[in-house]
């Protein structure tokens, strides 16, 4: 199992760096997305796109809220990403929003 995290800097999607996996994996399986608003007093939401760009056809959510000081699970589902395949995040407030991705190679 492999933990990436990302400090969602800007307001413009960003790719999350994934573990390089080597042959004969097929890819990274997503085993759970935790989103946190580490900011004392500002809301923001999150939309994050699955695939080799973001574009409104990648898009898996869509304007997340997370309140200040909380944050949300994401891990009832599996995501099968290819070595080529990416998750972009981006964020309605700069700087206020962290994410860590859980992965498996397949």
């Amino acid at each position: 199992m492999a933990i990436s995290n990302l400090a969602i800097p800007i307001t413009t999607p960003v790719a999350i760096t994934l573990p390089t996996v080597s042959a004969p994996s097929l890819g990274n399986a997503v085993t759970s997305i935790i989103i946190c608003n580490y900011h004392a007093s500002t809301t923001a939401t999150v939309t994050v796109y699955c695939g080799t760009a973001y574009s409104n056809t990648t898009m898996i959510i869509s304007a997340l809220s997370v309140p200040p000081g909380e944050t949300v699970s994401l891990d009832q589902e599996k995501l099968v990403l290819g070595t080529s395949d990416n998750l972009y995040f981006v964020a309605s407030v700069a700087s206020v929003l962290s994410v860590t991705v859980s992965t498996l190679p397949v």
